[in-house]
């Protein structure tokens, strides 16, 4: 039986919201804010919501609760005098998936991209994630590459 679709509002990230989007990177798979990490963290989080050339998001399902990000960053890239926008985080809590909360974040994502001028929208993804992939393409987004990475120093901790 399909889940019922819940209504979701779509807003930028504030400082308050620091805890609930650093749980859904953890569920995402990032690493751990540790006591040690914490004020690093949320000097990076706090940081970051006021960046300029980043928009941060939050879906909040009826009571309020954050349920959702999505990371949007604007980057130049060589040969293109317009941006791209570029998406390295998008996530929806297990309990709130499949009620059209990714979709809304996607899609504020590539109405405030196209907003600012951006030529292109790119988002990473990992391999495992084939239900959000499903998603993805339903906006019509095309798988167009692989991504490698290597972990440098002290795994990516300052």
């Amino acid at each position: 039986m399909a889940r019922p679709r819940a209504l979701s509002t779509v807003r930028a990230a504030r400082g308050a919201d620091f805890e609930a989007v650093t749980a859904l990177l953890e569920a995402l798979g990032r690493v751990e804010v540790t006591e040690a990490t914490l004020e690093d963290a949320r000097a990076v989080f706090r940081q970051q919501i006021l960046d300029p050339d980043a928009h941060h998001m939050v879906a909040e399902d009826q009571r309020g609760e954050v349920v959702g990000f999505c990371s949007l960053h604007f980057r130049t890239r060589l040969n293109h005098a317009t941006e791209e926008a570029w998406v390295p985080d998008l996530f929806v809590s297990e309990a709130a998936r499949r009620q059209g909360v990714g979709r809304s974040l996607l899609e504020e994502a590539e109405r405030r991209a196209s907003e600012r001028g951006c030529w292109h929208l790119t988002l990473e993804s990992g391999h495992q994630r084939a239900e959000a992939h499903q998603l993805y393409r339903s906006l019509r987004m095309r798988d167009v590459g692989k991504s490698f990475s290597k972990l440098l120093g002290r795994g990516g901790r300052r």
